[in-house]
């Protein structure tokens, strides 16, 4: 018994001066801000923009991140946008390099080599362009070239439906076929 309380003895010194020892703390790398830090990050994700349960637009991008703190998503690693009409058909097809998404809105900024190509053929190139989410729209204030199978135009700033139906170009020039 006396061997066993001194053992006893023994194992409660030990438990509690280790408790007192200097806990090792992880290291923190000092140039990482938490609030710079996307909440989340997606790799070959999908985003679907909706109204009333009826698909507006499909975004594919590479590499998504997310931050709460300014409600924004940022797309990079090729963006592909698929839109669609109130009916459910694709009408047009937006590429770019990369973009961005407000959640408040829904809005998305497309950047580096854009291009839109409609269901008719209609091709438009720019280095930066918008859509409206609400009214369907996009626009942009930059040089952009268009090009429908009759004519060729180019100019800064363009305002269009998102199906390049009805488009118009600001400072134009530009090539027509004639019959």
């Amino acid at each position: 018994m006396r061997m066993f309380c001194g053992w006893l003895w023994g194992v409660a010194t030990v438990l509690t001066f280790s408790g007192c020892e200097e806990k090792i703390k992880p290291a923190v790398l000092p140039a990482l801000d938490s609030r710079t830090m996307p909440s989340q990050e997606s790799w070959k994700s999908d985003i679907i923009i909706s109204d009333s349960g009826k698909i507006k637009a499909l975004i594919n991008a590479g590499y998504l991140r997310t931050y709460d703190d300014k409600r924004t998503t940022l797309l990079t690693e090729g963006v592909v946008v698929y839109f669609f009409d109130e009916r459910g058909q694709q009408t047009s097809v937006l590429t770019s390099e990369e973009g961005k998404v407000d959640e408040y809105t829904n809005n998305l900024e497309a950047q580096r080599n854009v291009v839109v190509t409609s269901n008719d053929q209609t091709t438009l190139k720019t280095q930066r362009l918008f859509w409206d989410n609400r009214r369907a729209l996009i626009h942009t204030p930059e040089f952009v070239q268009i090009a429908t199978p009759k004519e060729r135009l180019q100019g800064h700033g363009f305002e269009s439906e998102q199906n390049l139906k009805n488009y118009r170009i600001f400072r134009a020039t530009g090539q027509a076929k004639t019959d």
